[in-house]
């Protein structure tokens, strides 16, 4: 199993961050480390997304959770759960503002070896959390 996270606090009520993350983020992802962003994020959708760190490669998604404003699951990867992608967005409210976790844990019989080649994630989860307070804070 391999894990990358990062967090980050937003001085932006957390319903203006779901809304970036959710809606405008998918419309103007190239912020946030992502290349092009298809798809409509919400309940059961299934979207596809080029990263920077992958710019070849599509990687297709489900939204399994949906929860506004608080909690959202993509889950990707190969089938019969021999590689597991399930990254978690999870937004608490803080004073004058909200917290803003990012998480992304990667499990299967394939996941070693897979995970071997896999580059470190965590600079482009801290962009994308940058990205976001950036776009939430300054609206």
């Amino acid at each position: 199993m391999k894990t990358f996270e990062t967090e980050i606090e937003i001085a932006a009520p957390i319903d203006r961050v779901w809304h970036v993350l959710t809606k405008e983020m998918p419309l103007n992802p190239t912020p946030f480390g992502i290349l092009r962003f298809d798809g409509t994020i919400n309940q059961s959708a299934k979207i596809k997304l080029w990263s920077e760190v992958s710019p070849k490669r599509a990687f297709a998604l489900s939204v399994d959770i949906f929860d506004a404003p608080k909690k959202m699951l993509w889950r990707g990867g190969m089938p019969f759960g021999l590689f597991t992608g399930k990254r978690t967005f999870t937004l608490s409210h803080e004073t004058g503002g909200c917290r803003f976790h990012m998480k992304e844990v990667f499990t299967g019989p394939m996941s070693g070896m897979l995970c071997k080649s896999m580059p470190d994630l965590t600079p482009s989860f801290a962009k994308f959390a940058q990205a976001l307070k950036t776009q939430a804070e300054t609206q």
